[in-house]
């Protein structure tokens, strides 16, 4: 089985490679991990450990300097879309201050699929939908850390 254990950053888009890791969030958090490449191979991950998650665009590298894409699996998340930025604002002050991953985009967040997370946006007067697509959340103000509440 390959291993990949070099972390090479974004790609430029029309970078060669090997080929294609689509991972999920929870695979692009982990430094150790079995992923199957779009060509069905299985391939072996080992990076050094408490990194920033890899984000889709990134690249990999074997031992060899073969070079290797992620890409952000599509997933179920929910998505709020709305033209008022207040709307979206205070969606995202009520989901982060309840630490949830979130995408934040123009006109859009998402997150993870939560149904109870779900009921707390349509208080807000936001509308989530439910969708299959990648999601690529924040890292955050600390990447890497975490933090404590004191």
């Amino acid at each position: 089985m390959e291993t990949l254990t070099q972390r090479l950053g974004a790609l430029a888009a029309d970078q060669d490679v090997v080929g294609t890791l689509v991972l999920t969030i929870e695979q692009r958090e982990r430094s150790r991990f079995r992923a199957t490449l779009d060509n069905g191979e299985v391939i072996g991950v080992i990076l050094e450990r408490g990194g920033a998650a890899l984000r889709a665009g990134d690249g990999l590298a074997d031992d060899t300097g073969r070079i290797y894409r992620v890409e952000a699996a599509p997933e179920p998340v929910s998505t709020v879309r709305s033209d008022d930025p207040l709307v979206l604002l205070r969606a995202a002050y009520h989901l982060g201050n309840r630490h949830t991953p979130l995408e934040v985009a123009k006109g859009y967040l998402r997150y993870r699929h939560d149904h109870v997370l779900n009921e707390m946006v349509r208080g807000l007067g936001a509308e989530p939908t439910h969708e299959t697509a990648p999601f690529q959340p924040e890292s955050g103000a600390y990447a890497g850390g975490g933090h404590h509440h004191g």
